[in-house]
């Protein structure tokens, strides 16, 4: 870089010369200006894919930026000939035309050279890095570009080194500290010869700046700097700050004796006035927290408060104990930080969550008063003051829970996107996860929600009726989306899972109870040598006999099947009572056994053997002729089994 500096000063100091010259000489003067234009035109396209090829290096733009910055001086030069020499020529018309041509296409290039050292410094701020001089944590200046074979980073530590070895100084003069001009820009210099940096006008370029009034502002930063350190940690104040640091300490005892004696003096008055303020926690009718617990709770909330406080009193402390020193000075800012920032992210959070808090609170409660309006239609149906064709009073609570957990469900769907961290990934994967786990483990939930819904509809039994469910007989006793409970006769409580409901047959006593009753019937199987109509008399009258049985209609009896060796008979008779069947079919069983006995019937199901040597046949007596009662024809009955 220095050589490439070396030859444009070169070239600056030849084209003076010339032009020295050419105000002497026409001819030469035309000669020059062409070897020079050309030389431009060679320079330039030279150095653009040069340039192009190394945009993103630092040093080159910067060095093609000095190379600009000569030819603008080159052009200025030239450019104020031209217009010296336009006020010399007098009548020569063509002459003066062109002349002005020349400073029109100077003002052309120089136009579009600014564009590009414009473009090129954009870069330069884009992408340097910028090496700090620092002296004890105390940041002076930057440097971006680096001087002959030095590089950024070996100049500043470079400087550090200087301006620490000045600070180390218990003779440093900040009035010995000047600016001189040198070779390659402005020198910082201590005293008569200690060079501290030099200033070139690359570094100038990165501010927009002369090196002279950057020299300027570099030197005052570094008078100043080294003058407040050695300030700083004189004797004198050293002694003031281990003082404040014993006033620091004292006051962080004394707070925190503060804290402990206040909170005890709370304690002691909560426990004294205990009746007063701690009489237990009540849900309802559950006690939550008795008094004691209540008490006990509270002292302990109480010491976790008096911790906490504490702790924070101890972490604001810090920052005042290390603004003390400036060497730990910047933990302070830190320390203070680590509160203030998270502070203000959370309250800059919670304002701008408030619009989307507003959305969501006004969905709720449109949704919230949308279910007490239906709730209202509902109960208004259930008690029949409301009637719809087609639509079953016990329907409307069912139907209401459907509708609430569809508006809720809608809800949330158009909340979600209003909620905390809904977009962000990991709370999007979880909810997908939830959903998948829900979808895999809840398909037979599913199956019985579905098959409470279809048998809530279905309307196959209702609360309290006597029902038969597959092998099971009893009462409902409670019907949800999952399942169906039943008590039997035998007071068990069985739970049945709505999807088997559904795929059984179920049996509704109750409900055939409603109209003439439903039938309750047995069989007993007798002989043939009983006269039909008599057992008809017997079976009717022990069904009357029975309580529970109802007159009208009338008991009836069938005949069943007509058996090789009997007769089955039906007894048949209504109830309006089904809650009480086994009650009835009990006495039932009683009260034929009583009236066949009553009537002479012998209950039993005989099996004959026919033999005919003339003993009686088994028909009734009514039925016999005196043809058929001749012994020849008559058969002997057998032994009943």
């Amino acid at each position: 870089m220095a050589v490439r500096l070396r030859v444009g000063e070169l070239q600056c100091k030849g084209t003076l010369l010339i032009l020295d010259l050419y105000q002497s000489k026409v001819l030469m003067r035309k000669i020059v200006f062409l070897l020079w234009f050309l030389a431009a035109q060679i320079n330039t396209s030279a150095q653009s894919p040069q340039a192009d090829s190394t945009v993103n290096d630092t040093t080159r733009v910067a060095e093609q930026l000095l190379m600009q910055q000569q030819q603008q001086k080159i052009d200025d030069m030239l450019m104020s000939r031209l217009r010296n020499e336009m006020e010399l020529i007098a009548g020569d018309n063509e002459k003066k035309k062109q002349l002005e041509q020349q400073i029109r296409e100077i003002g052309l290039r120089d136009s579009a050279r600014r564009a590009e050292q414009k473009n090129k410094v954009a870069i330069l701020i884009r992408t340097a890095q910028a090496f700090p001089v620092v002296l004890h944590h105390d940041t002076m200046f930057s440097i971006y570009v680096r001087l002959g074979s030095f590089s950024a980073a070996e100049r500043a530590a470079a400087v550090t080194g200087r301006i620490a070895h000045l600070y180390n100084d218990d003779f440093f003069k900040p009035d010995s500290l000047h600016m001189s001009k040198g070779d390659d820009g402005y020198d910082i210099v201590y005293g008569h010869d200690q060079v501290i940096m030099t200033i070139t006008e690359l570094d100038a370029l990165f501010f927009d700046k002369t090196p002279e009034t950057l020299g300027k502002q570099y030197t005052e930063a570094i008078r100043d700097t080294i003058s407040k350190e050695k300030r700083d940690n004189s004797l004198i104040n050293w002694g003031k700050r281990i003082g404040f640091v014993v006033l620091a300490l004292a006051g962080m005892v004394l707070m925190v004796s503060g804290i402990n004696r206040l909170f005890r003096r709370l304690s002691r008055y909560l426990i004294l006035r205990k009746d007063q303020y701690f009489k237990g926690v009540t849900l309802k009718n559950y006690q939550l927290f008795s008094p004691a617990q209540h008490l006990r709770f509270s002292l302990k909330s109480l010491a976790v408060v008096r911790f906490a406080v504490i702790l924070l009193a101890f972490y604001l402390s810090l920052p005042v104990l290390f603004s003390i020193f400036p060497q730990t000075e910047v933990y302070t800012f830190t320390l203070l930080r680590w509160v203030i920032d998270p502070a203000k992210a959370l309250l800059g959070g919670i304002f701008g969550y408030l619009p989307k808090l507003f959305t969501i609170l006004v969905v709720y409660f449109f949704t919230r008063y949308a279910i007490r309006g239906i709730r209202f239609l509902a109960d208004e149906v259930e008690r029949g003051d409301l009637k719809i064709a087609g639509f079953y009073s016990d329907w409307a609570q069912p139907t209401f829970s459907i509708v609430k957990f569809l508006l809720y469900a809608f809800m949330l769907i158009i909340i979600f996107p209003y909620l905390p961290g809904s977009g962000s990934p990991a709370f999007q994967g979880v909810s997908v996860f939830l959903g998948i786990l829900f979808s895999l483990g809840s398909s037979s939930a599913i199956a019985n929600i579905v098959a409470g819904l279809v048998i809530t509809y279905m309307r196959p039994f209702r609360m309290g009726d006597r029902v038969k469910i597959g092998d099971i007989t009893g009462d409902v006793l409670e019907k949800t989306l999952l399942v169906t409970r039943i008590r039997t006769i035998k007071n068990e409580e069985i739970t049945v899972p709505n999807a088997t409901v559904l795929s059984s047959h179920t049996t509704n006593y109750t409900r055939g109870a409603e109209g003439h009753g439903i039938i309750v019937h047995t069989t007993v199987t007798l002989g043939y040598d009983l006269p039909w109509k008599k057992v008809h008399e017997a079976l009717i009258a022990a069904a009357l006999r029975t309580e529970l049985i109802e007159n009208q209609p009338s008991p009836f009896v069938l005949q069943t099947s007509l058996q090789d060796f009997y007769v089955a008979y039906e007894v048949n008779a209504y109830t309006r009572a089904p809650e009480k069947l086994a009650i009835i079919y009990s006495q039932l069983h009683q009260n034929i056994q009583d009236c066949c006995n009553e009537a002479g019937i012998e209950i039993l199901s005989p099996h004959y053997r026919a033999m005919r040597d003339g003993n009686a046949s088994t028909l009734p007596e009514p039925y016999l002729s005196k043809e058929n009662s001749s012994p020849s024809r008559s058969m002997n009955q057998g032994k009943a089994s």
